[in-house]
């Protein structure tokens, strides 16, 4: 259950956010490595999602632990996302819980889509991590990208590993570099060739959505050793 225990295992905590409560689940890494990365789901997903249930598996697989959560608004049933103070609420009341069970010696936050630009904003007003991993970061909104959500990534300041497929409607290459010139701290970009926003990759690539996310879990696994 913890690393107080000696022995981390699979382990679910229901979770007091205010007068409201969500679920969260820890999956350690197969090498008992005392990483652990907090993974929120994106806006139109929820913790048990295929794309948030096959990512755990193959960051796990490659030694991440990994914790899922669902956002307040999904907890209750919702389709509609909360605002955003209200999701970095929610977001740092599953660290703290993550800090106080499991007292991981590097603790990294970020997620898929709307749960990773939430970590973005929490890292960009100086929340305690390690550093921040983000999967299909949706700098604009689908059909608009004159409205980017970039203003705030020159405040962070951990190191930062970001993944996009390269056919993301919410992330174009070329804004995204464009974006990038800005910011200051250690932010490695790693484009999916052919994956869309879900990292889904046409047949005609010659790959697998498998093969995608073990490019994925192999990255993020050179990445998290670089911090060391």
């Amino acid at each position: 259950m913890t690393e107080k225990s000696g022995k981390a295992h699979r382990t679910e905590w229901r979770i007091a956010v205010d007068a409201n409560e969500t679920t969260a689940l820890f999956e350690p890494g197969t090498n008992g490595s005392d990483t652990v990365f907090v993974c929120a789901h994106g806006a139109g997903g929820q913790m048990n999602d295929k794309g948030m249930t096959s990512l755990a598996k193959s960051l796990t697989s490659h030694g991440l632990g990994v914790v899922r959560f669902n956002f307040l608004y999904t907890a209750k049933g919702s389709s509609r996302p909360d605002p955003m103070p209200r999701l970095e609420e929610c977001f740092s009341a599953v660290v703290a819980r993550v800090r106080d069970e499991l007292a991981p010696r590097r603790l990294i936050i970020g997620g898929r889509s709307m749960g990773g630009r939430a970590g973005s904003m929490m890292a960009s007003k100086g929340f305690t991590s390690d550093g921040l991993l983000l999967f299909a970061y949706p700098l604009h909104p689908a059909g608009h990208p004159e409205k980017l959500r970039d203003a705030h990534l020159p405040a962070i300041h951990v190191p930062v590993l970001c993944f996009n497929g390269t056919r993301d409607p919410l992330c174009t290459p070329a804004l995204m570099e464009a974006a990038l010139k800005t910011v200051g701290t250690r932010w490695d970009m790693h484009w999916l060739e052919g994956a869309d926003h879900g990292f889904h990759v046409p047949k005609s690539s010659g790959k697998t959505d498998a093969d995608v996310l073990d490019e994925v879990a192999v990255s993020t696994s050179k990445w998290i050793d670089s911090l060391q």
